[in-house]
């Protein structure tokens, strides 16, 4: 296991029903709780289950993260935890974008499925995953694998390869850019922005 750079802060795949501490304290604790707009073909909500199953061109907004997806169901265990399916048909990718307007720095997930586990404060990207950490909109930090599993509460990343993995050879790709190289690019697009 690694300790991912700073980027990978808190892209809450189930963010439609909750927003995880660690995000909010990497925001401010003063701030308020983003709202979270989901737009979809249909929705199917259970109350008494505590399950919405949203289909058909899902893209739900909360705050800087957006999502798209086929298909995206969400519930609530008896604890309050949440947890979030994303699923795509026909080739197409799970995207997952956050972005961090302060740092010029944009975070992307793909994948084939993406799950969050609200108890275990887990993102998992599953088949031909792929993360990249894009600064002033150029590419830094890039991970690839059959399976990539971010874990909130320690800040640690896990790739796994395999037959699905979005490496070539089924292996598992990890490209870190120095510290040095990406804070002077933050600079340069800070003084260009003005």
């Amino acid at each position: 296991m690694m300790t991912p750079p700073r980027f990978l802060l808190a892209a809450v795949l189930a963010s439609g029903l909750v927003c995880s501490p660690l995000a909010l304290a990497q925001q401010g604790g003063n701030q308020e709780e983003p709202d979270t707009l989901v737009v979809s073909d249909t929705l199917i909500y259970d109350d008494n289950a505590k399950e919405s199953v949203f289909t058909g061109n899902v893209v739900l907004t909360r705050g800087n993260m957006t999502l798209h997806s086929d298909r995206l169901a969400m519930r609530e265990d008896a604890e309050g935890f949440q947890f979030g399916t994303a699923t795509v048909e026909g080739g197409k990718l799970v995207l997952l974008r956050q972005e961090n307007p302060e740092k010029y720095e944009v975070l992307e997930a793909k994948g084939l499925r993406a799950e969050y586990n609200g108890k275990t404060e887990e993102i998992e990207m599953i088949g031909k995953a792929v993360i990249t950490r894009f600064i002033c909109g150029k590419p830094f930090d890039n991970i690839q694998g059959e399976r990539v599993i971010y874990r909130q509460k320690t800040e640690t990343y896990q790739a796994f390869g395999g037959p699905n993995s979005a490496a070539p050879g089924g292996r598992v790709r990890s490209l870190a850019t120095p510290r040095a190289r990406a804070d002077a690019a933050v600079a340069a697009c800070r003084k260009q922005k003005g």
